[in-house]
């Protein structure tokens, strides 16, 4: 007899749906599983051989075959344990077909029949919604996250007999649904505040900036000046998480195996700050069988990339594409897939080998050779495609051992929260909603200058030698100065404060 039973497979942060056929035909009892199987699936007709039988049911003595469709497509992961033993169930009548057709099932088996939980389980729920399935069937722990999905009902399991028992009707499940905006109206800042940061209050007004326009941001500075301590908390201050947003982050977490157990939604915006030792593979994707990668993992978030000089120099070029799109293309020869990467990239950096060029009191032993050698690890590629240089001096004590506090992430927060409502309002219809994802026709649209402030940036062009892309930044910068101060024109006094971040630009260091 023939069943069949619909499961999914992963394609990226995508998935879609695959149809596990299990047939018996005459010959010695074995099991055979077909459709590009990797090592986990084939191990799969082991588990599933116990798991049946410890779970007081009986493992046909026949020969089974075993094929996964589309069989062009590798099938990886052991997603597929618990459709396979529902389908030998079905096959061998012990549960009836016809429920079966109507819902998607994925699963890890222990040898004792419990089911585990696997990884992916958003998009395939996702991909179960758009072929007009009636339900899923996933582990217990995987429950959670798979409800957050609206107009397909959602069923967890921790054992394969509640799955047997859902299907023949002699255990009947209740759906399990998320209320995802209840889940955000209590939304919080987090532990890490602005008021801690004693100081620095050049610094916090431009990372308010970049917060208010999504620009990428890198501070320069001697160690201890609290470049990393900044960093950390810009989150605090960036604009709640949008449902959607959580979404998509949930699906790419999802995929990559970090969202933890029994978690429905990532309710704050990702922080991920990787070490130098990274690979390429793994800031920006990829693998044999293709990864998101930390740039994927801090969609609509914040990566922070400490001591930037320390990177391999051909990791760091890879950002360009992500940083210019917000999306990351993996090419293979089988295959090409798309991350979403729209990040914030914040980088911190000493101005010289020995960190003290810019210290007011410690003398830098640094050669200018070796200066311009240490900075030209970073390429002006990559630095045009920063928005914001900041120069980041140590606090000095009398402020260290001050008791103020300084403003508060919360108030600060407003503040952003009010800029990215006037680019909300003002993009409505394109496909971006900060000023740092403008392209060269929103610029000329939505960023015209008035003579005066063309002259200055033209003087600025010319006596600092800037890129095109530069010219471009500054614009958006100063287009996002000037919402932070619900001014609707852009000012002199915005492109000169646009100007004066683009210290690299300037030589100073």
């Amino acid at each position: 007899m023939l069943a069949s039973v619909f499961s999914g497979l992963l394609e990226g942060v995508d998935a879609f749906l695959v149809t596990v056929e299990i047939d018996f035909s005459r010959g010695l009892p074995s099991t055979i599983v077909v459709g590009l199987p990797d090592a986990a699936v084939k191990e799969a007709k082991e588990r599933v051989r116990a798991a049946i039988s410890n779970s007081g049911y009986d493992f046909p003595g026949r020969r089974i075959t075993v094929n996964l469709a589309p069989a062009n497509t590798r099938k990886v992961g052991s997603d597929y344990d618990l459709p396979i033993a529902l389908g030998v169930l079905a096959a061998s009548e012990q549960i009836p077909l016809e429920r079966l057709k109507e819902y998607v099932v994925i699963g890890e088996l222990a040898l004792d029949g419990q089911v585990r939980r696997v990884v992916g389980t958003l998009p395939i729920v996702q991909a179960a919604l758009r072929e007009g399935k009636k339900g899923v069937i996933v582990p217990k722990e995987n429950v959670e996250e798979a409800s957050v999905v609206e107009g397909i009902d959602v069923f967890g399991v921790a054992f394969l007999s509640e799955a047997v028992g859902f299907f023949t009707g002699t255990m009947p499940l209740e759906p399990h649904h998320t209320d995802i905006s209840k889940m955000f109206s209590g939304e919080t800042l987090g532990q890490l505040d602005f008021a801690d940061v004693k100081g620095q209050e050049h610094t916090k007004h431009a990372l308010t900036i970049a917060a208010a326009g999504g620009h990428n941001v890198l501070m320069l500075g001697p160690p201890g000046s609290g470049k990393t301590m900044l960093a950390m908390r810009l989150p605090s201050i960036l604009p709640p998480f949008l449902p959607q947003e959580a979404l998509e982050t949930t699906r790419i977490h999802s995929v990559a195996g970090i969202l933890p157990p029994k978690t429905a939604i990532t309710r704050h915006r990702p922080f991920r700050a990787p070490h130098h030792s990274i690979s390429d593979a793994g800031l920006i994707g990829g693998g044999s069988i293709p990864r998101p990668g930390e740039v994927s993992l801090a969609h609509h978030g914040v990566l922070f990339l400490d001591e930037l000089t320390e990177f391999n120099r051909k990791t760091l070029e890879m950002l360009r594409q992500p940083l210019e799109d917000g999306r990351v293309n993996i090419a293979r020869a089988r295959t090409s897939l798309t991350f979403p990467a729209n990040i914030m990239l914040v980088c911190a950096m000493n101005p010289c080998p020995c960190g003290y060029l810019t210290h007011p009191a410690k003398q830098c032993h640094c050669t200018p050779r070796e200066v311009r050698a240490y900075l030209g690890k970073i390429s002006g590629p990559l630095l045009d495609r920063i928005d914001i240089h900041l120069d980041v001096p140590p606090v000095e004590y009398k402020r260290l051992a001050g008791h103020d506090r300084g403003e508060a992430s919360g108030a600060i927060r407003a503040r952003v929260v009010n800029a990215r409502a006037v680019q909300t309002q003002r993009y409505q219809g394109e496909p971006f909603h900060t000023n740092a994802r403008m392209g060269e026709a929103q610029l000329r649209k939505y960023c015209v200058l008035s003579p005066a402030c063309e002259r200055t940036l033209e003087r600025a062009m010319r006596e600092l030698n800037l890129s095109a892309r530069a010219y471009s930044r500054i614009k958006r910068l100063a287009r996002t100065i000037a919402d932070l101060e619900a001014a609707d024109a852009i000012t002199e006094e915005h492109v000169a404060e646009a100007i004066n971040y683009r210290n690299l630009d300037r030589g100073l260091f």
